[in-house]
């Protein structure tokens, strides 16, 4: 990722500024206040800004949060709330922009990168990669399903997809690419990184829609809709209703990425052999090792089983706090972590700007109007058309939980005003698309900026797949779910 502003074409720089002026200058649609729209109009700038990436990620959003707190009183805050007694804008404005550095999600996503420093540190991430790669390296593909099971075995147990693939599974393949001397941010990334960085992140995402514990905002969506409906679905009910397309994309996520991210790597039996050369020059476990994987396990069985008692941030702050008492990592190595330190400041703005859409009801406002425009379809087609709506509206959140908060109630709400509508089958078919939607965007879901951040999934190659991987989960969760939601229901 080029930082440099001289060697960038000016057009890259100037088209984030553009979109959002001209959109600013458009009037904003009725019903939505002038404050909301020149909000959206900054974040669509931001968007854009992502996308092209004229300058890192982190900068992006800095200065989107920036920008928009300095000109608060226009796009923060509504005239009524300027006006109330005792409201300090100045105040309230630096409030928000910060509020992400505050976000668990954010803390968990910076454990995960300290998490990988310490397999690195300790030699333990190197020593489990050439075991995989002895028992699996003959073949990359076989690799990519290493990988997806891996996954798949820990998704029931795990609410946090952060936790799971992030802080678990990303620490240990992060080391299997330099194996097969495929480099982040060169291009040898297409030797092997790209594939596996990918198809790990695909195989969450799949994962987190097949179980209902597999994601913890599947659990806040359940709680919201029967609050909101009364309806409510357990475990069975979900793993019923989502299994025959999820084990299918299951079973063909890691086949698709070899495909559509191919690897320049295919078979070669010299590297299996090397490696089992050199995993018997590494002899016993050392001591740091041990003590990382006993941290890795107790952190893993209090993701597991003590959501109520510890979040899964504290955990990783803690297992953080246990590597630097123990030595395995010194305060300067987590200073001269900067992918970490730049994914941490990326993903905060991020939140603070997606959550900011919501602040200002630009949100709500939406989904009125989806709800006003589809109110005389058919009501299977206004179910497909809301979850489709639902759906895409993922490119503007920074985290699955936002997006529940913010647009499940305002879908259901749409959704109960069409006469003949089926809530429960629509439910059914528009809840589990929480996992599905987390591969659009590098900050769709909790462990996305990790694999981002790894240098091996460029920016311009995200998006592309993120969209051709998206879509191809949203046709063939409407195509294949909704007639078995229709056959069983």
């Amino acid at each position: 990722m080029n930082s440099s502003v001289q060697a960038l074409p000016r057009w890259k720089l100037l088209a984030p500024l553009l979109v959002a002026i001209v959109m600013a200058l458009i009037p904003a649609p009725s019903g939505l206040a002038p404050h909301a729209w020149y909000f959206f109009a900054i974040f669509m700038g931001c968007v854009v800004g992502l996308i092209l990436e004229p300058l890192p990620g982190a900068v992006i959003g800095l200065l989107g949060v920036t920008l928009a707190a300095l000109l608060s009183r226009w796009v923060l805050f509504s005239p009524e709330q300027l006006a109330t007694e005792g409201f300090n804008a100045a105040n309230q404005a630096f409030a928000w922009a910060v509020s992400g550095f505050t976000n668990s999600t954010v803390w968990l996503i910076f454990g995960a990168f300290m998490f990988a420093l310490g397999y690195e540190k300790t030699g333990l991430g190197r020593r489990i990669s050439l075991w995989l790669v002895t028992s699996m390296g003959k073949r990359t593909l076989t690799l990519g399903y290493a990988v997806m099971i891996a996954d798949t075995i820990l998704a029931p147990f795990t609410p946090s997809n952060t936790a799971r693939s992030g802080g678990t599974i990303y620490p240990v393949i992060r080391n299997l690419p330099p194996l097969y001397d495929s480099h982040p941010n060169d291009p040898s990334m297409k030797r092997m990184g790209s594939f596996l960085m990918w198809t790990a992140i695909v195989s969450t995402c799949v994962t987190s829609s097949l179980f209902l514990t597999a994601l913890a905002p599947n659990l806040l969506a359940i709680a919201l809709t029967e609050s909101a409906t009364g309806i409510h679905v357990n475990w069975g009910q979900w793993f019923m209703a989502v299994a025959p397309v999820g084990i299918a994309l299951l079973l063909l996520v890691p086949l698709l990425c070899y495909w559509l991210c191919a690897p320049e790597v295919k078979a070669g039996s010299e590297i299996s052999d090397w490696a089992a050369q050199e995993l018997s020059k590494l002899g016993r476990l050392t001591r740091h090792e041990i003590t990382l994987i006993v941290m890795v396990v107790v952190a893993l069985l209090l993701w597991i089983f003590a959501g109520d008692i510890i979040s899964a941030s504290l955990v990783g702050l803690v297992v953080i706090g246990g590597m630097l008492l123990t030595g395995m990592v010194s305060w300067n190595d987590i200073l001269d972590n900067r992918a970490a330190w730049n994914t941490f400041v990326w993903f905060a703005t991020l939140v603070a700007l997606a959550g900011g859409l919501s602040q200002v009801g630009f949100v709500s406002w939406f989904g009125n109007v989806v709800g006003g425009q589809i109110s005389d379809f058919n009501p299977l087609m206004a179910m497909v058309a809301l979850t489709v709506i639902f759906y895409l509206l993922h490119y503007l959140f920074a985290s699955v939980t936002a997006h529940v908060t913010a647009l499940l109630p305002v879908m259901l709400a749409a959704a109960s005003g069409i006469a003949g509508l089926d809530m429960e089958l629509f439910i059914l078919l528009l809840l589990p698309t929480l996992g599905f939607m987390g591969i659009l965007t590098p900050y769709g879901t909790g462990p996305s900026p990790v694999y981002y951040g790894s240098g091996y999934l460029p920016s311009r190659l995200w998006w592309r797949l993120g969209a051709l991987f998206g879509l191809l989960f949203l046709v063939v969760w409407l195509a294949a779910g909704l007639p078995w939601l229709l056959l069983i229901h």
